[in-house]
């Protein structure tokens, strides 16, 4: 009988660490993938005019060539691009949607946009000249029934009306409901014309960083710099990291890491409940072996060091497989995308994937620590076995 108990104790520990390589693996990889969408409509860090934290619309803040080229040394920082939003409505003859349009100009880093571009072509962005050119999401544009190539009236409304015909371009999808539904994109002349602003003044710069986990600490460096202090049309700065403009998205994120914490629980106690098992049932089925042991003099710790041997080994075995089947699993599906998801639940069309190579050998070493110290209490039993009570019954 020892030997299924054996194999359910080795797939018992190898679906477990798999389980638990899989769960670390895809919620990391949901992470990135919402943090990356976010950070390509806003960058890591924005610095803005201190009043657009109270207004709807955006209010205008300078930024000389110098202060950018400042910023844009500063360690850590991987690409600076100023923009700036004016708030306005597109309408066709047969429906209007509220959007917000987002200049942009030549400096701006398209990769992102280009990434997630489904029809059309990127307009040409520029900061000296318009092109009367937008690129709409995917989601607006059905609502507008447009597509790349119709024209579209926008209109603008502050103290007098504005009114500009633009051209599609391009339509993208990022899924993300919140930013595709009211952010188009034009060049960064055409939004600061509409606004009257002057051409050093912007809604803000975003801030690229090489390392998202720096973004709290260069924040912090930033704030210090440039909070409060006033630009060349006495209005002050405001740097804000993209979780403080987007709170309620990264609280959202970090409540899944509760989910993983539940996950890699469970699948430790079936591991060790499956291994434990295996191991009393080894033991007490070879009560023979232990009387004939004892008998000839061998003590209760030299036999517990052999059935706490006999177990670390299959320990391991069971780490092995898990580690080989858990990756695996983990790198078909990278490649392959094989598991689909609704994109309109779950903001990604795919199940994502990342490799955390510092937490999956955190995860094996802490089964292996964890089940070897689990494994020595029911060892103990060995003590309760004695020869005369073995031999009697046999």
């Amino acid at each position: 009988m020892s030997r299924p108990a054996v194999t359910i104790a080795v797939w018992g520990v190898a679906v477990g660490l798999m389980v638990m390589i899989l769960s670390v693996c895809i919620v990391l990889g949901f992470k990135n993938e919402i943090r990356q969408k976010v950070v390509g409509f806003g960058g890591n860090i924005e610095i803005i005019n201190y009043q657009s934290l109270y207004n709807a619309e955006a209010q205008p803040i300078a930024f000389s060539e110098g202060m950018l080229d400042s910023l844009g040394r500063v360690p850590g920082v991987r690409h600076i691009q100023p923009f700036c939003t004016k708030s306005g409505m597109l309408k066709t003859d047969d429906a209007f949607k509220g959007v917000v349009v987002r200049g942009v100009g030549e400096t701006f880093d398209t990769t992102f946009l280009a990434s997630n571009l489904v029809d059309g072509r990127l307009p040409r962005f520029s900061s000296s000249a318009g092109s009367n050119e937008i690129l709409l999401s995917q989601s607006v544009s059905s609502e507008l029934n447009l597509k790349v190539g119709d024209r579209v009236f926008a209109y603008f409304f502050s103290d007098q009306v504005k009114a500009r015909r633009f051209t599609v371009t391009g339509i993208y999808e990022t899924h993300l409901r919140e930013f595709d539904g009211r952010q188009v994109f034009t060049d960064l002349f055409t939004t600061q014309r509409l606004n009257s602003w002057e051409p050093d003044q912007y809604a803000g710069v975003e801030i690229l960083l090489h390392d998202f986990s720096a973004t709290d600490n260069l924040t912090s460096t930033l704030i210090s710099r440039y909070n409060r202090a006033a630009d060349s049309y006495g209005v002050n700065y405001s740097v804000q990291a993209i979780s403080d403009l987007y709170p309620g998205l990264f609280t959202w994120l970090d409540l899944i890491d509760t989910n993983v914490y539940v996950i890699l629980a469970l699948m430790l106690v079936l591991s060790l409940f499956t291994m434990v098992s295996g191991l009393l049932i080894i033991i007490l089925e070879r009560t023979n072996f232990i009387a004939v042991m004892k008998s000839i003099g061998a003590s209760n710790r030299q036999i517990r060091m052999i059935f706490l041997h006999f177990a670390l080994h299959l320990v391991v075995r069971g780490v092995g497989l898990g580690l080989i089947i858990g990756l695996g699993l983990a790198l078909i599906q990278k490649q392959c995308h094989l598991v689909r998801l609704d994109a309109s639940t779950y903001y990604i069309d795919t199940v994502p994937i990342e490799f955390s190579w510092t937490l999956i050998i955190a995860l094996v070493a802490a089964s292996l620590v964890i089940s070897t110290l689990t494994l020595i209490i029911p060892t103990y039993l060995v003590s309760r076995i004695h020869p005369a009570r073995v031999m009697r019954f046999e």
